[in-house]
């Protein structure tokens, strides 16, 4: 992001809001997955869901880059 693009940021910000929401919920997995994974190490899902809801706590910042990217100088 050397340059700024403040109309991707703009149109990608209500976007980015609802990737937030889904963020939260990948938190609270990630939460859950981590003490199930540490309660019973042998169920390898649970490392999976874990991985998984990183990604999901990871969007807001994917989405806000993806909408800046997109807009042309």
């Amino acid at each position: 992001m050397g340059d700024c693009r403040p109309l991707g940021f703009l149109i990608g910000l209500p976007f980015a809001v609802l990737a937030l929401a889904l963020s939260l919920v990948g938190a609270v997995i990630w939460i859950l997955g981590t003490i199930l994974s540490c309660l019973c190490p042998c169920c390898m899902c649970f490392a999976g869901l874990a991985n998984l809801a990183m990604d999901l706590i990871k969007l807001p910042v994917k989405v806000i880059q993806c909408f800046i990217e997109q807009i042309p100088c």
